[in-house]
């Protein structure tokens, strides 16, 4: 039985370079959300397939990772080279809220559980090899990058690796990006602001990390800081700069570095 009220996924006479569409009905959402699939061709359905959620950044939506980067065509590249096991990669858009929402529960929206619960569920139901216990992981860039972290390291019993490209690290930063005011994003928790004080809460479960920023994009400042945070706290992680500013160019670049990281801990 479904966990959804209503699930739609793409005729697949009519799909291209392996992508598929899924739009769900969530009480999560109070109405539908959409997610972009890549989903590797002749793979055997007994097969248990890694999958990977990306999450978009601010102004964006499901169609972002793929149109924006060609992810999917290098994810099948990489595949095809074995430099990549077989793995899924699921783009959801956040919930469509304002300029973006935080991935984050607000104006009766739970944005948070969409991300952490609906999007694996409506993978599980609609892609062939995806099983309840596939390898989960979580990736994003920018305010993409503060959910994947945030909800990966409050979630890290259920992933196997999170990384940020470009990542908000404070809700306070979305202030340079949206014409909402970000105090409708407030938690009650202010934990659930930071993604440094998400770390510290739990610790205990915390999956491998990995996250990198262009030397000349606005957020550097503040992923040193999270990176010097995070090493003074002794929590390990992989931390990454590269020449780059904070636009698509870098993150189509430097996605693959996260994809090659999750590699590593599905083979180890």
């Amino acid at each position: 039985m479904s966990e959804f009220r209503t699930l739609e996924i793409s005729d697949s006479r009519f799909e291209s370079d392996n992508l598929r569409f899924i739009t769900v009905k969530t009480p999560n959402l109070k109405g539908r959300g959409d997610i972009c699939v890549f989903a590797p061709p002749d793979i055997p359905d007994d097969l248990s397939l890694p999958v990977v959620i990306l999450l978009h950044g601010v102004y964006g939506s499901a169609w972002n990772w793929a149109y924006q980067t060609g992810i999917h065509l290098k994810a099948n590249e990489m595949i095809r080279s074995r430099e990549l096991p077989p793995m899924v990669l699921a783009m959801p858009s956040d919930g469509l809220w304002g300029d973006g929402s935080g991935y984050l529960p607000h104006h009766g929206n739970d944005f948070e559980k969409w991300i952490a619960m609906d999007v694996f569920n409506a993978v599980e139901e609609t892609i062939a090899g995806v099983q309840k216990h596939s390898p989960l992981f979580i990736a994003g860039l920018s305010m993409g990058g503060f959910g994947a972290l945030r909800i990966g390291a409050k979630y890290g019993f259920k992933f196997k690796g999170i990384a940020g490209h470009s990542s908000i690290t404070n809700l306070e930063q979305m202030k340079l990006f949206v014409e909402e005011d970000v105090s409708g994003l407030m938690q009650q928790d202010e934990v659930d602001h930071d993604v440094f004080k998400t770390f510290q809460r739990f610790r205990g479960h915390l999956p491998p990390v990995r996250f990198d920023c262009g030397s000349n994009d606005q957020l550097i400042e503040h992923n040193r800081l999270l990176h010097r945070q995070m090493l003074d706290a002794g929590i390990e992680h992989v931390y990454e700069e590269y020449p780059g500013k904070h636009e698509w160019p870098y993150w189509a670049e430097h996605i693959v570095d996260t994809l090659r990281f999750f590699a590593k801990q599905i083979r180890r």
